[in-house]
């Protein structure tokens, strides 16, 4: 049984990449993750997912 890693992506970016990472860790639509993320940060107050963001970005390697 082997683990699969979650790694940032380089081929579906439009920033840092952690977007596409997750969409290709499950297998996902890069878009729908993106949609699913811009709105979560903005329910939650933008600041927080702002910095969410950078700081996985900062902790998942690049591919």
């Amino acid at each position: 049984m082997g683990f699969r890693k979650l790694f940032r992506s380089s081929t579906e970016r439009q920033l840092l990449g952690v977007c596409g990472g997750f969409a290709e860790y499950w297998e996902l639509d890069p878009t729908v993750i993106r949609v699913a993320y811009a709105v979560l940060t903005f329910l939650t107050g933008v600041l927080p997912g702002v910095l969410l963001y950078f700081v996985l970005a900062l902790i998942m390697p690049k591919r």
